[in-house]
């Protein structure tokens, strides 16, 4: 205690301890379960990817202006998200995961057709809206939910129940045909259960499996999908068909050089030979024009996200929390890593826009849903610890 509560108390006065908190006023950010930092560093995500998007749409300002409505619409939501509590999420997890499910299973009876794909489902006059992103929350939800219940580390009985839920949506959504968003949804899912603690010869064991399932899913997979992996192996067999997204995005990139050709200056953007350049190949845009330092920049942001988000995953309180904070931020993180991956060459294309930058609205409303949920579990952990 410093010296001069000891002297006021000596002294007669009444005294109470700086750090005892029971006359604190708290924070607007406590009241309204925000943390700063990290919305801030959402904030400057989300900035840089308008300015990007005003490029790589054409210098569309329509096009800018309907993604930041979106980016409103999705903060809104985040902060409605966190004002519930990490019980309300466990209880709804259910629920949630049944739904979602079920507008699967709607897509493939009345979905709308898209690209050759039907993934989305169209409310006319409303919205037309992508079931399986919400299946990237309600998952690991799910499956975090039902190892809460679980002795931990899950034994092999638990696995398999896992697996089933794991399962259900992927399938639903692989045959849409939507290989990216299957992936990431088996990713989100499995990252619960690899945090719950399994043992390195189960991991061991379940990777065997993966691997003897290869050949059944490479003879179940369409012939595009087939193609994009041979691309990906060797992308100048075919560099006018389905080798050219890959070779235009890597010479985007390339040509940037260290600082890049400037704001608005990319000839490969601009002259409209980069495809899907404000979508799944935003990323290659930037480097064009921002160089080495600005994809650099980028990627010491979203790790300065995921440091965060890691954090406070790792403060968490209880089973629950902890499973589902982990995989939202690490999920996160595998977005990241996909896109930037598969655009420079060293993965297969599988469609995975850059989280908060690329073009799209279900995307966004989704992380920041995401990010909301891994905000309440940090802010009632400070209320608990009270």
């Amino acid at each position: 205690m410093p010296w001069h509560f000891i002297a006021r108390s000596m002294r007669g006065y009444p005294v109470r301890p700086p750090d005892s908190g029971i006359a604190r006023r708290k924070s607007i950010w406590e009241r309204i379960h925000i943390d700063p930092w990290l919305l801030g560093l959402l904030l400057v995500l989300m900035s840089s990817g308008l300015i990007v998007l005003y490029s790589a749409s054409g210098q569309s300002i329509d096009a800018v202006i309907a993604q930041s409505v979106r980016f409103c619409i999705a903060l809104v939501g985040m902060v409605i998200i966190a004002q519930f509590t990490p019980s309300t999420f466990l209880r709804w997890a259910p629920l949630a995961y049944l739904f979602g499910v079920a507008m699967l299973v709607a897509v493939e009876l009345v979905g709308d057709v898209g690209m050759g794909a039907k993934r989305w489902l169209v409310i006319p006059g409303v919205i037309r809206f992508q079931p399986s992103e919400m299946m990237k929350l309600a998952a690991p939800l799910m499956v975090a939910a039902y190892l809460n219940r679980c002795e931990l580390p899950p034994r092999l009985r638990d696995i398999a129940v896992c697996a089933v839920i794991i399962g259900v949506p992927v399938v639903l959504t692989a045959i849409q045909p939507d290989l990216g968003t299957s992936l990431l949804i088996s990713s989100a899912a499995i990252i619960v259960v690899l945090l719950a603690g399994l043992s390195w010869k189960l991991i061991g064991f379940i990777c065997v499996l993966g691997a003897a399932a290869i050949p059944t899913l490479w003879v179940n997979m369409h012939n595009y999908q087939r193609q994009r992996v041979l691309t990906f192996l060797n992308p100048e067999s075919d560099p006018l068909g389905s080798g050219w997204n890959i070779i235009q995005s890597t010479t985007a990139i390339g040509s940037g050089g260290l600082w890049g050709k400037g704001w608005l200056e990319g000839t490969q953007s601009q002259l409209e030979f980069l495809p899907e350049r404000h979508t799944d190949f935003i990323i290659a845009v930037l480097g064009e024009e921002f160089g080495l330092v600005g994809m650099l920049s980028l990627l010491c942001l979203y790790l300065l996200i995921v440091s965060r988000g890691i954090w406070m995953a790792s403060a968490a309180q209880d089973t629950f929390g902890r499973l589902v904070a982990g995989s939202i931020i690490l999920t996160f993180f595998i977005y990241v890593f996909v896109n930037m991956g598969m655009v420079s060459g060293i993965l297969p294309v599988v469609g995975v826009p850059l989280p908060l930058v690329s073009y799209g609205g279900t995307s966004s409303v989704t992380l920041l849903a995401g990010f909301g949920i891994l905000m309440s579990i940090h802010a009632h952990r400070r209320l608990l610890s009270r």
